[in-house]
């Protein structure tokens, strides 16, 4: 039964698991993409989205918060320094898993985690949306321009 299992445990013992997500949170801040398995991509996904989260309001309670997590002085300043700046105005999903195929020693599933603002192949297309919208009730749709026909330039020379 699977009574309480609310996250994947990685079939390993807590502090192994707790340490073993710290760094490799360290290493995706630092390196702003990694290569694993996609069962860790997800639970890294999943313990390091809060923390992004957290980063966005620099003060020193969550400050030490993200330090307790991560245990690396040097990557949580660039989480709050650099990291927090670019994605300041994201209102969530920090983190994109790109599928990678199988690995070649035991077939097991790889994926790639990257930080999303960071990825300047994916982003060089995209337009900046509109932030307002018109409203449907009430509007009237713009009158549609007259079309000029080969008859009509015909009859005017």
């Amino acid at each position: 039964m699977r009574h309480g299992k609310k996250f994947n445990h990685l079939g390993r013992q807590t502090a192994h698991r707790k340490a073993m997500l710290a760094n490799m949170a360290c290493s995706l801040i630092e390196h702003k993409r990694i290569n694993t398995t996609v069962a860790k991509a997800k639970a890294l996904k999943q313990f390091v989205e809060p923390m992004i989260t957290k980063s966005k309001s620099d003060t020193t309670h969550n400050r030490r918060i993200v330090m307790a997590k991560l245990r690396q002085k040097d990557v949580v300043t660039e989480l709050f320094r650099d990291v927090a700046v670019k994605i300041g105005d994201r209102p969530g999903g920090y983190t994109r898993i790109i599928k990678l195929g199988n690995r070649l020693g035991d077939n097991a599933d790889m994926a790639m985690i990257e930080l999303v603002d960071y990825n300047e192949i994916y982003n060089a297309g995209k337009v900046e949306k509109k932030t307002t919208r018109r409203s449907r009730r009430g509007g009237s749709k713009p009158a549609a321009a007259p079309v000029e026909t080969k008859a009509t330039n015909e009859e005017e020379e």
